[in-house]
């Protein structure tokens, strides 16, 4: 069960058969002609991506004249919000604030949230202050999931977050102990290169799998066209783990 000063987390998901998440090369099959419905389907607040999944949306950004500088004026590191009642929220991580929204505030009527840490430059912020984006702090350097997530409900009011990739972010939140459920397409494909991305990924030793920290508990199973079955977990820590 989530905390209640956070979201409820659903890690939402395409894969293939052993585990890799780069849909694009998988030519055989339409990795994503499930992923859109089954995400309305959650009814989630809000949806969350990492920073290489977020480029695509910068990148299409209109831009912004650049920022005057004002290093006699620090901007201070508190968190600003641009929007709070919008029907639906995106939300980027972005631990050094390296993407470049310009004009852009919102994904398909989905308001821009950036998650930062403190150590971005004054530049980026007064970009997003322009911009319309808005942003909150998580971490000096690196992102601190707790407080993002407890940030997000807080500020926002969501109540149901969808985390949709890449794999480290992903496991980085699992290992963190914040994410509730899984939601995973499996899709009936192989990829087999090594190295690519999987579901979870984290830098880390044998001691450090998360095989023993938490347990997975199949909620639902269903058949879906094209091969895809979707499955649905209750993800829940091992205590003293």
């Amino acid at each position: 069960m989530a905390d209640a000063q956070r979201p409820h987390v659903i890690c939402h998901m395409t894969t293939s058969v052993d585990g890799r998440i780069k849909v694009r090369r998988w030519k055989t099959l339409d990795a994503d002609s499930h992923y859109e419905r089954v995400h309305g389907e959650l009814n989630g607040d809000a949806w969350m991506c990492g920073r290489v999944t977020m480029q695509g949306y910068a990148d299409s950004a209109a831009p912004l004249p650049e920022p005057v500088r004002d290093d006699a004026n620090p901007v201070p590191r508190n968190d600003h919000v641009a929007k709070s009642d919008a029907s639906g929220y995106a939300v980027a991580l972005d631990a050094q604030g390296r993407l470049d929204w310009g004009a852009r505030n919102d994904i398909e009527g989905d308001h821009v949230v950036v998650v930062l840490t403190e150590s971005v430059p004054d530049a980026h912020l007064r970009a997003l202050r322009a911009g319309g984006q808005s942003y909150l702090f998580a971490g000096e350097k690196t992102v601190d999931f707790a407080l993002a997530l407890a940030k997000l409900r807080a500020l926002f009011g969501i109540e149901r977050l969808l985390v949709e990739g890449g794999g480290r972010i992903n496991g980085s939140m699992l290992r963190a102990g914040v994410i509730d459920e899984l939601s995973l397409l499996l899709a009936p494909a192989v990829d087999g290169v090594s190295g690519t991305p999987a579901l979870f990924d984290y830098p880390g030793e044998e001691a450090d799998s998360m095989g023993g920290r938490c347990k997975l508990a199949l909620t639902s199973c269903e058949p879906l066209p094209g091969g895809v079955v979707w499955l649905r977990y209750r993800i829940t820590p091992v205590a003293g783990a």
